[in-house]
C-alpha cells in the first residue's frame, strides 16, 4: 500500500507538514538542533516534527508546555552513527540508530522529508538501503545551493559529493534532477543547465563530458530546461547558468573551496574595518550593506544538501550547523515537501528524455 493510499502522507497546500529529524548526529549537539526547530516553528506554524534520538536527552532539551513541545513527537533511538564512522560499518550496525529511524518514517509515509546533520557517507548509504534508488537512477547526487548573481540569488550545483564517479548517463540524470530541483526550490520555470568543464570550447574536457553534452542537449527540449553548454569555475556564481552539473569529486572540491573563500572574505572584511578608528567609523556607515553582504555569503543560510535520486527527500545539513543552519535546512525541507518535490522528481526521472507531458499535465 502506498503512503497516499494509507492516508499517512501529510497533505500539501494548507495542512501540517511533517519533517523527520535526526537530532543526535551533529557536531554541536541536540541543543542547536532544537533551537533551530524552534526558530522555524516561530515563523511557520504548519510545521510538525518527529524527532529521533535518546528520548531522555531530547525531552530535557525541549521545554515542557512550549509550542515546540506541542508540535514535536519524540521517538527513542538506541544508538547514534558517529561522524567518523565508515559507511560500510553504518550499513552493518545502523539499524535502530537515530539516522535509520528517521529514514524509516519516509518509507512508512509518516513524514515527507528527513533532515540529518550526521555523517554524509553513512547517511547516503543508509538512505539507499532504506529508501532505495528511484527507478532509472544509477547514482544518486547531492544538490546544493550556490550563492550567485541570478535573480533567485542562487545556482544549483550537483553532484556535491555523493559519489566521486559519474559517466555520461549519470551526468544526464543529474541534469534532469537538477532542473527539477530548480523548478521546485527556486521557482524557475525553465532552468538553464551547464556542464562544469576546464573551458567552454567544445574540444576541451574528458570524453565522458563530450558524450554527456550531447545527451543533455538532446534531452533539454523534452525535459523543460535549456542546455547552455560548458561553464567554467569562474561562472559558478554568475548569472549565465542556473544548474551546474559535474561529478561528485569535482563538485565537492568546488563546494569546500567556495565555503572556505566565503569565510575568508568575511574574516578579511572584519579585519579591514577594525584596522583603525576611521575604519571603524566607516563600518558604522556601511553597517546595513555589510549585514546584507554577510547574509549573502553566510554558508549557514544555504545549509542543506538535498539527496536526489532516492524514493524520498533527504536533506544533509552541515555537521557543524548551528540553530540558524538547522532552521535554513528546515525551511528548504518545508518548501520541497509543500511542492510535492519527491513525487514530481520521480515522475520526471521516469520520463527521462522521452516526449514532454501534455500541456496542463505534470509540471516538475
Amino acid at each position: 500500500m502506498t503512503a497516499e493510499a494509507s492516508g499517512t502522507m501529510p497533505a500539501a497546500g494548507g495542512g501540517d507538514v511533517v519533517l523527520s529529524i535526526d537530532a543526535m548526529s551533529g557536531e554541536r549537539g541536540v541543543a542547536e538542533v532544537v533551537r533551530g526547530m524552534g526558530k522555524s516553528l516561530a515563523k511557520n506554524h504548519r510545521l510538525r516534527y518527529i524527532l529521533h534520538g535518546d528520548a531522555e536527552t531530547l525531552a530535557k532539551a525541549i521545554r515542557k508546555a512550549s509550542p515546540l513541545a506541542a508540535r514535536t513527537e519524540i521517538r527513542h533511538a538506541a544508538s547514534v552513527i558517529a561522524m567518523d564512522e565508515k559507511p560500510s560499518r553504518a550499513l552493518r550496525t545502523g539499524q535502530g540508530s537515530s539516522m535509520w529511524n528517521a529514514l524509516e518514517t519516509i518509507k512508512s509515509g509518516e513524514s515527507r522529508v528527513v533532515i540529518s546533520c550526521g555523517n554524509t557517507g553513512a547517511l547516503m548509504a543508509l538512505a539507499m538501503l532504506v529508501l532505495r534508488k528511484a527507478p532509472g537512477v544509477n547514482r544518486p547526487a547531492i544538490a546544493v545551493l550556490w550563492p550567485s548573481m541570478n535573480r533567485a540569488g542562487y545556482n544549483i550545483l550537483l553532484d556535491a559529493g555523493a559519489d566521486v564517479r559519474a559517466d555520461a548517463e549519470d551526468l544526464l540524470k543529474f541534469a534532469v534532477m537538477g532542473a527539477s530541483y530548480a523548478r521546485n526550490a527556486l521557482e524557475l520555470r525553465r532552468p538553464r543547465v551547464g556542464l562544469l568543464n576546464v573551458g567552454v570550447e567544445e574540444h576541451k574536457g574528458r570524453p565522458e563530458l563530450h558524450e554527456a553534452a550531447g545527451l543533455i542537449a538532446a534531452a533539454g527540449p523534452h525535459g523543460d530546461f535549456d542546455y547552455i553548454g560548458y561553464v567554467e569555475g569562474g561562472e559558478m556564481a554568475g548569472d549565465r547558468v542556473d544548474v551546474i552539473v559535474t561529478d561528485g569529486f569535482t563538485g565537492n572540491i568546488a563546494l569546500k573551496t567556495g565555503e572556505g573563500t566565503a569565510s575568508l572574505i568575511r574574516g578579511l572584511l572584519r579585519e579591514a574595518f577594525a584596522y583603525s578608528p576611521l575604519s571603524r567609523i566607516g563600518a558604522l556607515f556601511a553597517y546595513t550593506s555589510l549585514g546584507r553582504l554577510s547574509k549573502r555569503i553566510d554558508p549557514r543560510r544555504v545549509n542543506g544538501g538535498v539527496f536526489l535520486g532516492l524514493n524520498g527527500t533527504v536533506i544533509k545539513s552541515h555537521g557543524s550547523a548551528d540553530a540558524t543552519g538547522v532552521s535554513a535546512a528546515i525551511k528548504l525541507a518545508f518548501t520541497l515537501a509543500e511542492n510535492g518535490f519527491a513525487e514530481k522528481l520521480a515522475a520526471r526521472v521516469a520520463q527521462g528524455a522521452g516526449p514532454s507531458p501534455a500541456r496542463g499535465a505534470l509540471q516538475s
